[in-house]
């Protein structure tokens, strides 16, 4: 069911992303501080001077890209870039990590300590010019995503063991108090990134269990879907029909037992025919 959709192992593979204006799978190896991708069976990378971890997109050629210090522009023709609003930029503390669009035309992002020290990331967002710290203090920060009628965010600070839900008013800010939504700390799982689909299942990677699984809008565990790869950091939904699950790993954290027990680790995966996922959306600067 599951095959390797790109063989270059990741240090930490992070925030895959499906463009459906081209048609072609963006993601990240976050150590590597690498954007990576695939066009017609070319492999393709853009290395940056600082962490990259998470993107969204604004046209055809231009992604929204959550750096170390900032939100930036990345032309992927020309390559160039153009800071849009700082992140934490004073903090060399930390560094970006899960991120998405939500169906408002909004970007969130979360921000984590570089060792994950605790409390010193948050999420935040960003809409029409202005970046808003919406929680803190986060450890690391996941699980963003939203339900397909833009009423509803989730994310999760991974070290509680928990996804939080908060309800979203019309612009797409949050009202209200988060709640959990689903508590996988007694199964000793970690909540990594997630991604909902159009049924407003959340498809959620368990960093270490070597999975990705599926949920009900009620928290129900549904189905679970194996990766050869211990560390699953994050799925995506694309391909034609919408219906292939990537899912991004990682090396980091593996032992050297694991490390040749699982000689695929840190590379994409895709399963085929899992379920069928929303269109990404587009973020309006």
């Amino acid at each position: 069911m599951t095959h390797i959709f790109d063989p270059r192992p990741c240090i930490l593979g992070e925030g895959p992303l499906w463009h459906p204006q081209r048609e072609q799978l963006f993601w990240f190896d976050i150590i590597g501080q690498k954007l990576l991708s695939q066009h017609k069976g070319e492999a393709l990378h853009w290395r940056f001077p600082e962490l990259v971890s998470a993107a969204a997109w604004v046209t055809r050629d231009v992604l929204l890209i959550a750096g170390e210090r900032d939100l930036f522009l990345f032309d992927l023709e020309s390559e160039e870039i153009e800071t849009l609003v700082d992140l934490e930029s004073t903090n060399r503390q930390t560094r970006s990590n899960d991120g998405r669009a939500d169906p408002q035309g909004g970007f969130w992002i979360g921000t984590m300590g570089k060792k994950a020290e605790p409390g010193a990331g948050a999420i935040y967002r960003y809409h029409k010019g202005e970046l808003r710290c919406l929680f803190k203090p986060i450890t690391i920060s996941n699980a963003i995503c939203f339900s397909p009628d833009g009423r509803t965010a989730h994310f999760s600070d991974t070290v509680t063991g928990r996804v939080m839900r908060v309800a979203l008013d019309a612009d797409g800010w949050p009202k209200g108090i988060p709640e959990t939504y689903l508590d996988v700390s007694a199964e000793g799982l970690n909540p990594d990134g997630g991604v909902v689909d159009v049924n407003g299942n959340l498809w959620l990677a368990q960093w270490g269990a070597a999975r990705v699984a599926a949920y009900s809008p009620q928290g129900d565990l549904l189905q679970t879907v194996s990766f050869d790869a211990p560390h699953t950091s994050c799925p995506a939904f694309g391909g034609p029909d919408m219906t292939t699950l990537f899912c991004t790993t990682a090396l980091q954290g593996m032992t050297p037992e694991q490390l040749q027990s699982y000689p695929d680790a840190g590379k994409v995966f895709a399963a085929k025919g899992i379920a069928k996922g929303q269109y990404e959306h587009r973020v309006i600067i």
